[in-house]
Protein backbone atom coordinates (compact mmCIF):
# COMPACT_ATOMS: atom_id res chain seq x y z
CA UNK A 1 0.00 0.00 0.00
CA UNK A 2 1.44 3.17 -1.14
CA UNK A 3 0.76 6.23 1.25
CA UNK A 4 1.46 9.98 0.14
CA UNK A 5 0.30 12.84 2.85
CA UNK A 6 0.53 16.87 1.77
CA UNK A 7 -1.07 19.67 2.72
CA UNK A 8 -3.74 21.18 0.27
CA UNK A 9 -2.59 23.32 -2.57
CA UNK A 10 -4.96 25.46 -4.86
CA UNK A 11 -4.95 24.43 -8.16
CA UNK A 12 -1.08 22.87 -7.70
CA UNK A 13 1.11 22.12 -10.00
CA UNK A 14 1.16 18.84 -12.37
CA UNK A 15 4.03 17.23 -9.66
CA UNK A 16 0.86 17.16 -6.96
CA UNK A 17 -1.41 15.31 -9.13
CA UNK A 18 1.20 12.73 -10.34
CA UNK A 19 2.02 11.96 -6.58
CA UNK A 20 -1.70 11.70 -5.94
CA UNK A 21 -1.72 9.33 -9.17
CA UNK A 22 1.42 7.37 -8.09
CA UNK A 23 0.37 6.31 -4.19
CA UNK A 24 -3.13 3.94 -3.48
CA UNK A 25 -4.08 6.22 -0.99
CA UNK A 26 -3.68 10.36 -0.42
CA UNK A 27 -3.78 11.99 2.47
CA UNK A 28 -4.51 15.06 2.50
CA UNK A 29 -3.38 18.09 5.82
CA UNK A 30 -6.50 19.51 7.25
CA UNK A 31 -5.22 20.17 10.85
CA UNK A 32 -1.90 21.76 9.87
CA UNK A 33 -0.95 24.99 10.55
CA UNK A 34 -1.85 27.19 7.34
CA UNK A 35 1.60 29.01 6.17
CA UNK A 36 0.78 32.75 4.62
CA UNK A 37 2.75 33.87 1.73
CA UNK A 38 3.33 30.13 0.74
CA UNK A 39 1.34 27.92 -1.92
CA UNK A 40 -1.58 26.67 -0.05
CA UNK A 41 -4.02 29.63 -1.33
CA UNK A 42 -2.41 31.07 -4.32
CA UNK A 43 -0.41 29.49 -8.11
CA UNK A 44 0.90 31.10 -11.47
CA UNK A 45 -1.11 31.53 -14.40
CA UNK A 46 0.36 32.20 -18.01
CA UNK A 47 -0.27 35.60 -19.24
CA UNK A 48 1.03 37.02 -22.29
CA UNK A 49 3.96 34.63 -22.06
CA UNK A 50 5.51 35.56 -18.19
CA UNK A 51 4.20 33.58 -15.04
CA UNK A 52 1.34 35.62 -13.22
CA UNK A 53 0.25 34.82 -9.26
CA UNK A 54 -3.58 34.32 -9.18
CA UNK A 55 -4.81 33.87 -5.04
CA UNK A 56 -7.57 32.94 -2.98
CA UNK A 57 -8.04 35.54 -0.48
CA UNK A 58 -8.28 34.30 2.85
CA UNK A 59 -10.07 35.97 5.84
CA UNK A 60 -7.41 37.24 8.46
CA UNK A 61 -6.91 35.24 11.60
CA UNK A 62 -4.59 34.06 14.19
CA UNK A 63 -1.31 32.49 12.31
CA UNK A 64 -1.79 29.85 14.60
CA UNK A 65 -4.66 28.18 12.69
CA UNK A 66 -5.07 25.30 10.87
CA UNK A 67 -6.03 24.92 7.29
CA UNK A 68 -9.44 23.74 8.02
CA UNK A 69 -10.14 26.77 11.16
CA UNK A 70 -9.21 29.76 7.63
CA UNK A 71 -12.37 31.19 5.95
CA UNK A 72 -12.30 32.64 2.12
CA UNK A 73 -12.53 36.54 2.51
CA UNK A 74 -15.71 37.92 2.75
CA UNK A 75 -15.06 40.10 0.13
CA UNK A 76 -13.78 37.13 -2.66
CA UNK A 77 -15.26 37.18 -6.12
CA UNK A 78 -15.26 34.04 -7.90
CA UNK A 79 -16.02 36.28 -11.31
CA UNK A 80 -13.52 38.41 -11.00
CA UNK A 81 -10.80 35.25 -10.77
CA UNK A 82 -12.92 33.81 -13.42
CA UNK A 83 -12.75 36.72 -15.61
CA UNK A 84 -8.81 36.94 -15.17
CA UNK A 85 -8.14 33.38 -16.53
CA UNK A 86 -10.45 33.83 -19.30
CA UNK A 87 -8.68 36.26 -20.45
CA UNK A 88 -5.39 34.52 -19.79
CA UNK A 89 -6.51 31.31 -21.78
CA UNK A 90 -9.55 31.82 -23.87
CA UNK A 91 -7.28 31.30 -27.25
CA UNK A 92 -5.89 28.00 -25.37
CA UNK A 93 -6.59 24.39 -27.54
CA UNK A 94 -8.55 23.49 -24.34
CA UNK A 95 -10.27 26.25 -23.26
CA UNK A 96 -13.90 24.77 -24.17
CA UNK A 97 -13.78 21.72 -21.78
CA UNK A 98 -11.58 23.64 -19.13
CA UNK A 99 -13.63 26.87 -18.14
CA UNK A 100 -16.44 24.62 -17.27
CA UNK A 101 -14.24 22.87 -14.44
CA UNK A 102 -12.31 26.02 -13.43
CA UNK A 103 -15.79 27.70 -13.07
CA UNK A 104 -17.54 24.81 -10.93
CA UNK A 105 -14.49 25.13 -8.38
CA UNK A 106 -14.53 28.87 -8.48
CA UNK A 107 -18.05 28.86 -7.52
CA UNK A 108 -18.56 25.98 -5.15
CA UNK A 109 -20.95 26.92 -2.08
CA UNK A 110 -18.57 26.97 0.73
CA UNK A 111 -16.23 29.84 2.41
CA UNK A 112 -14.26 27.67 4.83
CA UNK A 113 -11.08 27.46 3.03
CA UNK A 114 -9.86 23.81 3.42
CA UNK A 115 -13.33 22.32 1.99
CA UNK A 116 -13.26 25.03 -0.99
CA UNK A 117 -9.45 23.21 -1.93
CA UNK A 118 -10.56 19.94 -1.37
CA UNK A 119 -13.98 19.98 -3.75
CA UNK A 120 -10.84 21.80 -6.27
CA UNK A 121 -8.14 18.68 -5.81
CA UNK A 122 -11.66 15.92 -5.70
CA UNK A 123 -13.01 17.92 -9.10
CA UNK A 124 -9.58 18.32 -11.19
CA UNK A 125 -8.75 14.48 -10.22
CA UNK A 126 -11.97 13.45 -11.26
CA UNK A 127 -11.42 15.34 -14.73
CA UNK A 128 -7.96 14.01 -15.01
CA UNK A 129 -9.42 10.55 -14.66
CA UNK A 130 -7.77 9.85 -11.21
CA UNK A 131 -8.91 6.86 -9.11
CA UNK A 132 -6.63 7.71 -6.20
CA UNK A 133 -8.90 8.16 -2.76
CA UNK A 134 -8.38 11.47 -1.28
CA UNK A 135 -8.20 10.96 2.75
CA UNK A 136 -8.06 13.70 5.15
CA UNK A 137 -5.44 13.51 8.33
CA UNK A 138 -8.13 14.40 10.95
CA UNK A 139 -10.31 11.37 10.16
CA UNK A 140 -6.83 8.94 9.54
CA UNK A 141 -5.79 10.28 13.07
CA UNK A 142 -9.11 9.92 14.81
CA UNK A 143 -9.05 13.44 15.86
CA UNK A 144 -5.90 16.32 16.48
CA UNK A 145 -2.71 14.95 15.88
CA UNK A 146 -0.68 13.87 18.89
CA UNK A 147 2.66 13.91 17.05
CA UNK A 148 4.96 15.95 14.48
CA UNK A 149 6.92 15.44 11.51
CA UNK A 150 8.15 12.01 10.44
CA UNK A 151 6.90 10.67 13.57
CA UNK A 152 3.27 11.74 12.09
CA UNK A 153 4.00 10.55 8.72
CA UNK A 154 5.13 7.23 10.07
CA UNK A 155 1.86 6.75 12.51
CA UNK A 156 -0.25 7.73 9.41
CA UNK A 157 1.04 5.03 7.56
CA UNK A 158 1.01 2.28 9.74
CA UNK A 159 -2.70 3.15 10.75
CA UNK A 160 -3.52 3.18 7.08
CA UNK A 161 -1.68 -0.72 6.62
CA UNK A 162 1.09 1.58 4.39
CA UNK A 163 4.18 -0.63 2.94
CA UNK A 164 5.64 2.32 1.15
CA UNK A 165 5.65 6.32 2.09
CA UNK A 166 6.09 8.65 -1.08
CA UNK A 167 7.06 12.24 -0.98
CA UNK A 168 8.14 14.86 -3.24
CA UNK A 169 12.32 15.12 -3.52
CA UNK A 170 12.27 18.36 -0.68
CA UNK A 171 11.60 15.54 1.54
CA UNK A 172 15.29 13.89 1.75
CA UNK A 173 16.30 16.71 4.62
CA UNK A 174 12.77 15.32 6.32
CA UNK A 175 12.81 11.99 6.23
CA UNK A 176 15.36 9.03 7.01
CA UNK A 177 14.87 5.97 5.01
CA UNK A 178 16.13 3.70 8.56
CA UNK A 179 13.69 5.13 10.55
CA UNK A 180 10.99 3.99 7.99
CA UNK A 181 12.79 0.55 8.04
CA UNK A 182 12.31 0.34 11.80
CA UNK A 183 8.73 0.76 11.25
CA UNK A 184 8.40 -1.69 8.26
CA UNK A 185 8.03 0.88 6.09
CA UNK A 186 9.86 1.76 2.87
CA UNK A 187 10.39 5.45 1.65
CA UNK A 188 10.64 6.65 -1.80
CA UNK A 189 10.65 10.14 -3.67
CA UNK A 190 8.95 10.68 -6.73
CA UNK A 191 11.05 12.91 -9.39
CA UNK A 192 8.38 14.78 -11.94
CA UNK A 193 10.25 14.92 -15.40
CA UNK A 194 7.78 18.39 -16.32
CA UNK A 195 8.62 18.03 -20.10
CA UNK A 196 7.23 20.72 -21.92
CA UNK A 197 3.98 20.67 -24.03
CA UNK A 198 2.85 23.66 -26.43
CA UNK A 199 1.78 26.64 -24.63
CA UNK A 200 0.78 29.61 -27.09
CA UNK A 201 4.15 29.41 -29.39
CA UNK A 202 6.27 31.38 -27.48
CA UNK A 203 9.12 29.81 -25.21
CA UNK A 204 7.97 27.35 -23.05
CA UNK A 205 7.33 28.74 -19.26
CA UNK A 206 7.16 25.39 -16.71
CA UNK A 207 6.15 24.92 -13.26
CA UNK A 208 2.68 26.80 -13.72
CA UNK A 209 -0.37 25.52 -11.75
CA UNK A 210 -2.41 22.51 -13.62
CA UNK A 211 -4.85 24.81 -14.73
CA UNK A 212 -2.13 25.90 -17.41
CA UNK A 213 -1.59 21.67 -18.20
CA UNK A 214 -5.23 21.37 -18.36
CA UNK A 215 -5.73 24.49 -20.90
CA UNK A 216 -3.36 23.08 -23.25
CA UNK A 217 -3.51 19.20 -22.72
CA UNK A 218 -6.55 16.93 -23.36
CA UNK A 219 -7.98 15.06 -20.16
CA UNK A 220 -6.93 11.45 -21.82
CA UNK A 221 -3.21 12.84 -22.85
CA UNK A 222 -2.41 14.54 -19.58
CA UNK A 223 -3.37 10.80 -17.94
CA UNK A 224 -2.07 8.36 -20.56
CA UNK A 225 0.96 10.69 -20.36
CA UNK A 226 2.08 14.02 -18.16
CA UNK A 227 0.76 12.34 -15.62
CA UNK A 228 2.89 9.37 -15.75
CA UNK A 229 6.24 11.20 -16.60
CA UNK A 230 8.08 10.52 -13.28
CA UNK A 231 10.63 8.38 -11.65
CA UNK A 232 10.25 6.77 -8.32
CA UNK A 233 14.02 6.78 -6.06
CA UNK A 234 14.64 5.60 -2.53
Amino acid sequence: MRIAIMQPYFLPYLGYFQLISAVDRFVVYDTIQFTKKGWINRNQLLRDGTAVMFTLPVRKGSDYLNVVDRHLADDFDPGTLLNQIAAAYRKAPQFAGTMPLIETILQYQSSNLFDFLLHSLHQCCNHLKIATPLLLSSKVEDGPPRLQGQSRVIDICKRLDGTVYINPPGGRALYAADDFAAQGLGLQFIRPRLRSYPQFGADFVPSLSILDVMMFNAPDQINSTLLRDFDLAD
